[in-house]
């Protein structure tokens, strides 16, 4: 949540700064290394397998030097901090008093993203062009924002004429907006013409090096580029395969190439307004919700709500994310749904996505990860990237193995979602590992998604910046699919889908490796059990 003094406070961006972390991450590890696990109970083993598995990972991908090249789109400090404006409390003195400091330290904050780009350019570092382009139109949007409008300004301050909030509009205007056009003018006039061509981040200096880590980072399990390669071209394979039996099915046609064409600009099968974007969404979180009882055992006790996305995001942000309820339970957790440029959002893929991001999907896996008696690491740290987006995955499946997708067409977005998450195994390892260019990625999604164009170059654009992260999903999802296959051969008639799906998430968003091992153990005892 966000409490305390280091709400006053912003991350320190300097090289030393980060150094002195790893310096800090290395003398933990060594310290873990010297504990036994004889006297630990199964949480105790989880709590220290987790813990060396999250710090072997940071110091791995610290070959990336990510902080030295990274110009983003989704989670820049043009978008970071306007996220921040609208979360943070500024109900009380004190918490007014801790914003107006952590405001006060976003121009230096700024400063040093520049001399960290020119320092990891001269170092062999660099942003791919076109993520540095789409921040350069962020930034330009960001700074015309008329001071009473901008993102930037809390909303506790855009109202109110109290001497904070003058204070507050201040300081925006006159210290954190020329800072913002300080950096569009720098990536314009001097980082744009460097920036790399090609996509790959195997271009960067220890590239290959980067993209190894990544996949191991990102998986948690120890998988080859070319494997990974052809896990994907085999799922998108067997997916088309599917599509083809539903798309007889709903529209008479097994021609898939041709379908997808005509999805993708057909106007009835896209929405008219924002609100009809929006209600669809908010009908098929109600949906699911009154199936769960039948799905799990247990249930969170925090609230979802539905809720648009905010303006200044909507633009260059994907059809929807989810985020968590707070930790004091005082915000629930929010379902965001992009309502920008209802016409070009298909209407098949509406169920797909709520049962991914907020029901079974992440709202259900995050809440009930909060609600347990877990170590702080593990509560409100992300977990395991192939755990959270792998359950998420499954969840979409687990609406159509629970019948509550409402029809073929529903069905049949579901498909195009898993196909174009089995696509990401194929064009992230294709941009990072096989020299694929830009193009080359979008032509591969076109073919085989229902995903519109601007869709997919969004997509394509954040495997540019994010090296590995697409991976996560698909390689996650197959993972607790496998294991659903495993218990249902040892259980026979005793498998009880509710209690597999409890036991999955009983520990939190663990590890691949770390859940094969608790689910065989579940198993084991599932198989004992009078």
């Amino acid at each position: 949540g966000f409490a305390g003094p280091r709400n006053g406070r912003l991350t320190d961006l300097r090289p030393a700064a980060y150094a002195a972390w790893n310096d800090t991450l290395r003398t933990l590890l060594r310290t873990t290394a010297t504990l036994s696990t004889a006297g630990l109970d199964h949480r105790g083993k989880i709590t220290l397998g987790m813990l060396r598995e999250s710090l072997e990972r940071d110091l791995t991908v610290d070959v990336c030097h990510a902080e030295l090249w990274t110009v983003d789109q989704l989670n820049g400090p043009q978008v970071a901090y306007a996220d921040l404006a609208a979360l943070q409390p500024a109900a009380t003195v004190e918490e007014r008093r801790l914003l107006m400091q952590r405001w006060r330290e976003i121009p230096f904050a700024i400063q040093q993203q520049v001399v960290n780009l020119r320092d990891g350019a001269a170092r062999g570092y660099l942003s791919p062009r076109i993520n540095v382009e789409r921040v350069i139109g962020q930034l330009e949007r960001l700074v015309a924002a008329p001071a009473g409008t901008s993102p930037l300004v809390p909303p506790s301050a855009r109202g109110p004429t109290t001497r904070w909030a003058r204070d507050m509009r201040s300081v925006v205007a006159n210290e954190i907006v020329p800072a913002f056009r300080a950096y569009l003018s720098f990536l314009k006039a001097e980082y744009l013409a460097q920036a790399r061509t090609t996509p790959g981040v195997s271009a960067n200096r220890d590239g290959a090096a980067c993209y190894r880590a990544q996949i191991r980072a990102q998986t948690t399990l120890d998988l080859t580029a070319d494997s990974i390669h052809s896990i994907g071209e085999h799922e998108v394979d067997s997916l088309r395969q599917q599509m083809v039996v539903v798309a007889r099915r709903r529209f008479g046609t097994g021609n898939l190439d041709s379908l997808l064409l005509t999805l993708r600009n057909d106007p009835l099968m896209a929405f008219q307004t924002r609100d009809e974007v929006f209600q669809a969404a908010k009908g098929a979180v109600e949906r699911m919700e009154a199936h769960l009882p039948a799905l799990f055992g247990r249930l969170p006790t925090r609230r979802v709500v539905v809720e648009p996305m905010p303006a200044y995001q909507e633009q260059d942000a994907p059809s929807a994310y989810y985020y968590p309820a707070t930790a004091d339970n005082g915000r629930p957790g929010r379902y965001l749904v992009n309502t920008y440029d209802p016409t070009h959002r298909p209407r098949y893929t509406v169920e797909a996505l709520a049962f991914h991001e907020a029901v079974p999907g992440h709202h259900l896996q995050i809440s009930l990860g909060q609600e347990l008696d877990l170590p702080e690491f593990m509560r409100y740290g992300a977990g395991a990237t192939s755990f959270v987006e792998g359950w998420a995955l499954y969840s979409e499946v687990l609406g159509e193995d629970a019948a509550v997708y409402s029809d073929d067409l529903q069905r049949l977005g579901m498909l195009f979602f898993q196909s174009w998450r089995a696509c990401r195994l194929v064009v992230d390892t294709g941009i990072h590992a096989l020299g694929w260019s830009r193009e080359q990625a979008i032509d591969y999604m076109l073919r085989n998604t229902g995903l519109s164009r601007s869709d997919v170059e969004n997509e394509v654009d954040r495997y540019i910046i994010w090296p590995g992260q697409a991976l996560a999903y698909k390689v996650g999802q197959r993972e607790i699919l496998s294991l659903r296959s495993d218990a249902r051969a040892a259980l026979g008639p005793r498998f009880d889908l509710r209690a597999f799906h409890d036991a999955v998430l009983a520990d939190g968003a663990v590890s691949l490796p770390i859940l094969r091992e608790t689910m065989a153990h579940w198993i084991a005892a599932q198989t004992t059990r009078p």
